[in-house]
């Protein structure tokens, strides 16, 4: 289903505005419960030690596997040997890609997987914030070289039923974190795609055309500026790719991306 341009951008800012005040209701809440009684670790359902870091156990932070240096400048992709800071991949050399830089904090594993579709299908936004934390690591030097974060928007359908984006739940912590312009709703979703799950690289990209649009009030938000845009996975890219591609034809300077998980070549997983 295609919506109206403007129904979009409304339904979206909407959608945001709703989301951040039950965002800022929650952690007033949290913080006084904290104050009576101390939190639990994000994955457990009861006292289970120290935290290995800020909201997981010793034994869910132990079975991730984070994404460190040496990457691929290009696509993030981890590289045997440090070829240098601004070294891409042979597949980056060989294709040229619509956006500029990609980093993520973990690899999409059996660990990470259980994580983020906690916070997708289960409504564990609490999980948002640490995972912007990964990313305020993984994606620093990203980060630095941006202007404004961007989430990769839902259809205005699929937010109804969802409730919120996972995209602009991590987003939005980590662009105050940084100090960087937040810009919901200028970067909207036009087609309701159905899902990329076991689709071809080449079966998500024509999946992915004509699903997103800036609209035209929105091109002055974006114009000139470097955008970091926050996703939760990056399987083949198609997504980011039909992101880039409107921000850039908007004007967009450069469109660099910072996703929690990253599915490694020949280990796709359902999402």
């Amino acid at each position: 289903m295609d919506w109206p341009t403007g129904l979009h951008w409304r339904a979206e800012a909407a959608g945001e505005a709703m989301a951040g005040a039950a965002m800022r209701a929650a952690g007033l809440l949290r913080a006084a419960a904290d104050v009576v009684m101390p939190p639990l670790a994000l994955d457990a359902t009861r006292r289970a030690g120290p935290m290995q870091s800020p909201g997981l156990t010793a034994a869910s932070w132990a079975k991730l596997a984070f994404i460190e240096a040496p990457v691929c400048d290009g696509c993030g992709a981890p590289q045997v040997y440090d070829a240098g800071a601004d070294a891409r991949c042979p597949a980056c050399l060989v294709r040229r890609r619509a956006f500029d830089r990609v980093r993520a904090a973990v690899a999409y594993d059996d660990a990470s997987r259980d994580l983020i579709l906690k916070l997708k299908r289960a409504d564990r936004t609490d999980l948002a914030g640490l995972f912007s934390l990964w990313l305020s690591r993984a994606a620093r030097d990203l980060i630095e070289d941006a202007d404004a974060v961007i989430p990769v928007p839902l259809h205005p359908m699929r937010l109804i039923t969802r409730r919120f984006n996972q995209a602009a739940e991590i987003a939005r912590p980590l662009a105050r974190r940084a100090g960087l312009a937040y810009l919901p709703g200028v970067l909207i979703r036009r087609r309701d795609t159905p899902s990329q799950g076991g689709r071809s690289a080449s079966g998500r990209r024509r999946n992915m055309q004509a699903a997103f649009a800036v609209p035209r009030q929105a091109w002055p938000k974006v114009a000139g500026r470097r955008v970091l845009l926050v996703d939760d996975v990056l399987t083949t890219g198609a997504t980011a790719e039909a992101c880039a591609r409107v921000l850039k034809a908007a004007g967009a300077q450069a469109v660099h991306v910072a996703t929690v998980a990253r599915v490694q070549e020949r280990e796709a997983q359902p999402i």
